[in-house]
């Protein structure tokens, strides 16, 4: 299970069943689950603990020093759960301070390429595609898409089914349910996301026309919120509301109000 040319520290702790490939170099302070398999050179490092049934692809870089110049070498972590796939490539960076953990949940998959900054924290089931870019003290819901060549700027935060289209970058929180586009703009609401998640369409419609109140009634999203709290009151309604109030950098604004080109319009999803 182990090839003749990886590189275990001794207090590395594996489970039995852990596959390891050729050329992997796995340090001390590593702790990796039961099922969980390693390709050709991949590099475990640091204080990482990881889950079951975890995969990692050739050339992936785990648990590394986080890139701040403010790091002294301190004794930080990676905490990673259960059953992930990190394509070719991916780096996950531990965190830059020992009293907060760069964490990744479950059932994510991250794909070739894309990097996680320490201290960031990730939920469960995400996409992360090719080539994306998650900055240290991010944080992601779950049930998340973002696209290929993505940015996400440090300490923003991404709701549960949100989506990010396609070379989308944000400074600004992205709302959960909704869909990213340009730069710090929403388009509407991930419809086909929330549709595979179960959502009833009493629910979704619930939505549309809170979304509507917030992001396209031309007040400021804090004023409506206040007032959609005495109009909507399902689970989902609320989530985005409290997720609005928690806000410290504002959320992204509808991209209505800033492109009116005919493409923008054929575009929109609410």
């Amino acid at each position: 299970m182990i090839h003749p040319t990886a590189q275990i520290h001794p207090d590395a702790l594996l489970h039995p069943s852990v596959v390891v490939g050729p050329f992997c170099v796995i340090d001390a302070g590593v702790s990796a689950g039961e099922g969980s398999v390693l390709g050709a050179h991949v590099h475990l490092t640091g204080n990482t603990s990881i889950g079951k049934g975890n995969r990692f692809f050739t050339g992936s870089v785990i648990g590394e020093e986080p890139q701040d110049l403010r790091y002294r070498g301190e004794l930080t972590r990676l905490k990673i759960g259960d059953r992930n796939v990190f394509r070719e490539h991916v780096t996950i960076h531990r965190s830059n301070k020992p009293e907060e953990d760069t964490v990744i949940g479950s059932d994510n998959f991250f794909m070739a390429s894309c990097h996680v900054g320490h201290n960031a924290r990730v939920g469960n089931r995400n996409l992360v595609a090719n080539g994306a870019l998650i900055a240290g003290h991010v944080t992601i819901g779950d049930s998340v898409f973002i696209s290929g060549n993505c940015l996400i700027h440090q300490f923003a935060r991404v709701g549960t089914l949100a989506l990010m289209q396609g070379g989308s970058a944000i400074s600004k929180d992205l709302p959960p349910y909704t869909i990213a586009r340009g730069d710090n703009t929403i388009c509407g609401l991930n419809i086909v996301g929330m549709r595979r998640a179960g959502l009833s369409n009493e629910r979704r419609l619930e939505l549309k026309q809170l979304y509507r109140l917030l992001f396209r009634s031309g007040a400021s999203v804090k004023s409506c919120a206040l007032k959609a709290r005495h109009l909507f009151t399902s689970p989902e309604s609320l989530n985005l509301l409290d997720f609005i109030d928690a806000s410290k950098r504002g959320v992204c604004v509808d991209s209505r109000y800033l492109d009116r080109t005919p493409e923008a319009s054929e575009n929109e999803t609410v």
